[in-house]
């Protein structure tokens, strides 16, 4: 989000400055979106921290939300998308349930 046309996010991300200036707002949008998602499993674990009994209803809202970006993100623009998201997201909500 905030170094997207920077030199680390162009290299990260394989853009040229030009690309990276046409696609700012969307990288900004999504980074967001994920600050927000990181946000919310930190609720999480905080809340499992102190033994609190809502703890796994917000883990899993949260993780549900990755798991259908990721499933989403890999029927629209690349499989791979699956799994770097969706698979370790899954695989953390088992975690959660088997807890």
């Amino acid at each position: 989000m905030f170094l997207w046309e920077t030199p680390l996010g162009l290299k990260t991300f394989r853009n040229t400055p030009e690309q990276a200036a046409t696609t700012a707002v969307l990288a900004k949008n999504q980074g967001l979106y994920n600050g927000f998602l990181v946000a919310g499993l930190v609720w999480g674990l905080v809340l499992a921290s102190q033994g609190a009994e809502e703890a796994r209803a917000v883990e899993t809202f949260f993780l549900v939300c990755v798991v259908v970006a990721g499933v989403y993100g890999a029927a629209t623009a690349s499989r791979s998308i699956f799994f770097v998201h969706a698979l370790p997201a899954l695989l953390a909500l088992g975690a959660v349930w088997l807890a």
